[in-house]
């Protein structure tokens, strides 16, 4: 058990300091410090500090996408009809909420990787992510895309990505947003449970807007 304690204690040091500075601005010398090994603990659990991403990408990703299946799973089994474009958001708006159980930084962290995958020197990180994880997400994509309005499958790509880049920018930024709410509207923070129910509209009727061809004209 000792291995497992100091990769658990590297990778639980590497999410707060990845959630506190950054991916780029946190050093390998930072984590170990914190984590209370030394430098080579990293290479030999890791092999380097992209692996040690890699483990905190799969810390979420793995029970994220457990839950999504087995929701999935249990309400096409419990139903007599297709599963609706809506409910299909919220089995994922659920099952980000399981990646938020253990620690409330986990969902920032966790966005701000997926942002991270985008940067264009990060293509060994996006190929970790679509060669590991996509598939277990195709499930969900297709009943999105059989409840969603007729259009062509660049049209959905791009509506898939606007879906992503929603969710991300929210969650990554949830405590200054909630913090700017608190300010305009003199209320309590908003509790991220229901930011993620209050997506749910918003994103489904993207998916639901008739596809239209016809682009802005220069002036």
């Amino acid at each position: 058990m000792p291995h497992l304690d100091t990769s658990q204690s590297i990778v639980r040091a590497a999410e707060v300091l990845f959630a506190e500075n950054g991916f780029a601005e946190t050093t390998v010398r930072q984590i170990t410090a914190k984590a209370g090994v030394n430098l080579a603990a990293v290479n030999y659990h890791f092999g380097s500090k992209k692996g040690l991403v890699q483990a905190v990408a799969e810390k979420f990703l793995v029970p994220l996408c457990d839950h999504v299946e087995h929701a999935l799973a249990e309400r096409l089994t419990a139903s007599e009809f297709r599963v609706t474009l809506e409910e299909s958001l919220e089995i994922l708006m659920r099952s980000l909420l399981v990646v938020n159980r253990d620690n409330d930084q986990a969902l920032a962290v966790f966005m701000r990787l997926l942002d991270l995958a985008y940067m264009k020197n990060q293509e060994d990180l996006r190929g970790f992510l679509v060669e590991r994880y996509g598939q277990r997400f195709q499930g969900l994509i297709r009943i999105v895309r059989e409840d969603a309005a007729p259009m062509e499958d660049d049209e959905f790509f791009w509506r898939l990505h606007f879906l992503l880049g929603s969710i991300t920018f929210t969650l990554s930024n949830y405590q200054t947003i909630s913090a700017l709410e608190k300010r305009e509207f003199h209320r309590d923070d908003a509790a991220v449970e229901e930011v993620l129910h209050r997506m749910i509209p918003v994103l489904a009727a993207g998916f639901q807007a008739r596809a239209d061809k016809t682009f802005f004209c220069r002036i």
